[in-house]
């Protein structure tokens, strides 16, 4: 077939597709959708195909046929693996938007969101070293989950999504809503421990400045605070630069009785020993359920190091003034 009959073709396909839409037929309108897809996708017409596949999965989904919009969501991530575009990030941001228009208790969402992050892991882990997936994609899933109120899922992406303040004030809410008042500090130090497992130094600072200055429950941003907790995370951030193992364990064996609180920090303090401080790397353990499976989930791919310094009697206090 030539390419003036094949143009031909594809702008007879488009005029049905456009009255199937307007009339409500929105099956047949689905089913053009794919034609015009496979026909692009042979001509090599990435950018064309990209742009009738979202415009198509939009206006499918703002009519409520779920499954029809969402299948072409999917096609647009087809594609995408299929070429290289020079915005990563504008793509991103509208499969966010698809995303949202679909409800949130339909599994087509779920595959849809599970597709859009493993392509956004291989753009990324290349150009900017994030193999579970591109931060700006888990940032526009988080503020989607924590708008529907889904706080645990928001706290998840989050945590992989380099926006420490976005997280910060999230993380009020959900020891608001999902907490007690003795839980306040649980709720900022299990998670900075996970950001800085993830090497994540930045954004655990910007994370827990964050939720002290507008927490309405702490009134104050610096120490001593009243919960022990906020003071070790803390101290545990300034000295991080210091890399000295010596202070590192002194700080956690000043703190121990409030860290016993959650027997889930020793393993996070054992892994940021390891990163930071040079500590020896623990003997392995078998996993621990739910949460060994998170932690291998937050470790997989991290190096570690091996070597070891001896602690002295020092006091942290000391070293930090």
């Amino acid at each position: 077939m030539s390419q003036t009959k094949s143009c031909r073709g594809v702008t007879r396909v488009l005029a049905k597709l456009e009255e199937s839409v307007r009339s409500g037929k929105y099956y047949e309108a689905h089913q053009k959708y794919r034609t015009l897809y496979f026909r692009y996708l042979s001509q090599k017409r990435f950018d064309e195909c990209l742009e009738l596949l979202y415009d198509g999965s939009l206006r499918l989904l703002e009519n409520d046929q779920y499954s029809s919009g969402a299948d072409l969501g999917l096609l647009v991530v087809d594609t995408l693996e299929k070429t290289t575009v020079n915005d990563s990030e504008f793509w991103i941001h509208r499969l966010g938007k698809l995303l949202g228009k679909i409800p949130s208790n339909l599994v087509e969402r779920e595959t849809l969101l599970v597709k859009s992050v493993k392509w956004s892991s291989e753009i990324s882990k290349n150009k900017i070293g994030h193999p579970t997936g591109h931060p700006t994609m888990h940032k526009v899933i988080a503020q989607l989950m924590w708008s529907e109120g889904n706080l645990e899922q928001a706290r998840h992406h989050f945590l992989l999504s380099k926006d420490g303040n976005g997280c910060g004030q999230m993380l009020i809410e959900l020891s608001q809503t999902k907490g007690y008042p003795k839980e306040i500090d649980l709720f900022i130090a299990q998670v900075v421990l996970q950001q800085l497992c993830l090497k994540e130094i930045t954004s655990a600072a910007e994370t827990f400045h964050t939720y002290i200055k507008f927490h309405p429950k702490i009134s104050r941003t610096d120490p001593p605070f009243v919960m022990p907790l906020l003071n070790f995370v803390f101290f545990l951030l300034k000295i991080i630069e210091s890399r000295k193992l010596a202070i590192f364990k002194k700080l956690c064996e000043l703190y121990k009785p409030s860290l016993d609180r959650d027997p889930s920090y020793e393993k996070y303090l054992e892994k940021i020993g390891v990163i930071f401080f040079g500590a020896p790397t623990p003997p392995q353990r078998a996993n621990n359920g739910i949460f060994g499976d998170l932690i291998n989930q937050l470790f997989q791919g991290l190096e570690e190091e091996d070597d070891d310094e001896n602690p002295t009697s020092s006091s942290v206090e000391a070293d930090l003034d």
